[in-house]
């Protein structure tokens, strides 16, 4: 009961001070549909729907674990004028309906998308595409062939890099490669072609019992490699890598979590270059 009172003490408290900054504010300059979006998986696509039509603001840094990230009200503050926030399903304890509501924007439209893999890999990117174009154009009605146009545009050349990250693994024969991967690598790991002995979780996760059980289950099926993510902890893996004497890369779930990765067709770029130059012989 006292956490509860602490909680709502502090939505208070926000409310009060977003609404300090932004209280007597006119509707900004611009004509552009404002969007918010929690991560950059969410920006990079409706930027890129959205073009020249569109200004996307993004609250959690990519290279940051979206997990652990603590909201800020200068975070809130950026949908007092915003037209929709789009956010994971998976984020719902982190912006609760009351966090946003702080905001005092009674035309804010918030898009919770709920689905379910890695996104880094074509056929979950291409879904996300689908699922957040609808939201664009019920905003903003006027522009809606423009936003279908882009939206089209971006899923063939989504596609067409998925086929063409095949074409240059499918000469490695992944599958005969054991590894293990942090559990938010696992769609991707699996996408790629790699066979996952098992997976592992954050650092705070891995207690001594837990690394030995894993260094014994890699030695016993052979795994030559561990990939970390970089978002969760890039060094999770690096005791398991270190006791079984095998190769360890970290790979990003997150458009930008690299430098010059602003874009998914840069990122999963990166993460197969990184793939490559560990298995190259």
């Amino acid at each position: 009961m006292k956490k509860l009172s602490i909680l709502v003490a502090s939505i208070m408290i926000i409310a009060m001070v977003v609404s300090s900054l932004v209280g007597g504010c006119t509707s900004t300059d611009t004509d552009k549909l404002i969007v918010v979006t929690s991560t950059s998986l969410l920006s990079q696509i409706v930027e890129r729907v959205g073009g020249d039509l569109v200004d996307v603001t993004n609250i959690i840094p990519p290279s940051q674990c979206p997990g652990h990230f603590e909201v800020k009200v200068s975070d809130i503050e950026k949908l007092a004028n915003a037209k929709i926030f789009f956010m994971h399903g998976w984020q719902g304890e982190m912006f609760t309906q009351e966090l946003i509501e702080s905001a005092d924007n009674p035309d804010l439209t918030v898009v919770v998308v709920n689905i379910a893999g890695n996104w880094m890999t074509p056929p979950v990117q291409v879904e996300a595409i689908d699922e957040i174009t609808p939201w664009i154009i019920h905003a903003d009605i006027d522009n809606a062939a423009a936003y279908q146009q882009a939206a089209e545009d971006m899923k063939d050349t989504i596609e067409a890099k998925g086929e063409e990250v095949q074409d240059r693994l499918a000469g490695e024969d992944l599958a005969s490669i054991n590894v293990m991967c942090a559990e938010q690598q696992a769609g991707f790991v699996s996408w790629v072609g790699f066979n996952i002995v098992a997976t592992f979780g954050r650092p705070d996760t891995l207690t001594p019992q837990v690394i030995q059980d894993l260094v014994d289950q890699g030695r016993e099926a052979d795994v030559t490699l561990i990939i970390d993510n970089l978002q969760s902890g890039a060094d999770a893996g690096q005791p398991l890598a270190l006791d079984i004497g095998c190769d360890r890369i970290i790979l990003s779930n997150f458009p930008g979590g690299f430098d010059d990765t602003e874009t998914w067709e840069k990122a999963i770029d990166k993460n197969i270059d990184i793939i490559l130059e560990v298995i190259a012989p």
